[in-house]
């Protein structure tokens, strides 16, 4: 199977999973994805400083500038697949 229909996959599979992760694994997969569906993050940051919601998914998104698409997808298959218990 390729990469692309493993990430979608996955993706869906985030939608059946029996318990919500913790704010720390959310965060992981909304970076993953983010990087791998749009690349690098080129927006300077919430517009709202009080934004502490968007303030931290912009920050895990940043740390991972420069992870290639297919590295995001494969990680992000990998935590999905850890939390599905596969």
């Amino acid at each position: 199977m390729e990469l692309q229909e493993l990430f979608e996959q996955a993706v869906a599979g985030t939608k059946t999973l029996t318990e919500k992760p913790d704010n720390e694994t959310l965060l992981k997969l909304y970076s993953l994805y983010k990087q791998a569906t749009e690349g690098d993050n080129a927006e300077s940051g919430p517009s709202n400083p009080f934004d502490f919601v968007a303030k931290f998914k912009h920050e895990a998104w940043d740390k991972l500038k420069g992870t290639s698409r297919e590295e995001a997808m494969e990680k992000y298959i990998a935590l999905v697949n850890v939390l599905k218990g596969q």
